[in-house]
């Protein structure tokens, strides 16, 4: 009974090659389960990233391009550098009050009147023009910085925007502050003519 014949040993040498295809056909299907189950688990982890970024996006607020309000701000800077200085047009509004004025005095005004008309007239010229150019920065900036709360509250401005704002407001100020003080005769007032 310990010897094998030939047809048993045969027949096991057939089953051993069907065996060994039934085990890797179980391998195969156990890795494509696993690959599967894989899948799954990464779809689910995509699925919660997803839904944080979602819930990321509705917390924060949505900035703007903020092309229009950062254009606006760099104008209102550059309205209180101009209100600072007069600029071209109260230079030329000053020339024209000059020539205004030694046109209409008469030789025999007195030294007040002729300093006054021809000096005194265009100093408040500028002053006036600059004072404008002043306040006009001043709105200009003071609306870009009220209008996240007016326009769009859900819109985040840019840090670059509010600080070149400010700097219009500031300058703004500042410039009118000046105009109000040439113009009023506070600095550098006219010589007395006594």
């Amino acid at each position: 009974m310990g010897t094998k014949t030939e047809d048993e040993t045969a027949a096991e040498a057939a089953a051993k090659p069907e065996a060994d295809e039934a085990v890797d056909a179980v391998k195969v299907e156990k890795s494509t389960a696993s690959e599967e189950a894989g899948e799954v688990v990464d779809d689910a982890d995509d699925a919660d990233e997803l839904d944080m970024a979602d819930e990321a996006d509705e917390a924060a607020p949505a900035k703007s391009s903020g092309v229009f309000t950062g254009a606006a701000a760099v104008v209102s800077a550059a309205l209180g550098v101009i209100g600072l200085s007069g600029g071209w047009l109260g230079t030329v509004a000053a020339a024209r009050s000059n020539i205004v004025g030694q046109l209409e005095t008469k030789q025999s005004a007195s030294v007040a009147d002729q300093i006054q008309a021809l000096y005194g007239d265009s100093w408040q010229v500028t002053a006036l023009i600059a004072g404008a150019f002043a306040l006009a920065a001043l709105v200009v900036g003071f609306v870009v910085l009220v209008r996240p709360a007016f326009g769009a509250p859900d819109q985040e401005q840019a840090p670059w925007i509010k600080s070149v704002a400010w700097a219009g407001v500031t300058l703004g100020v500042i410039g009118l502050l000046l105009a109000i003080a040439k113009y009023s005769d506070l600095i550098y007032g006219l010589p007395s003519a006594s």
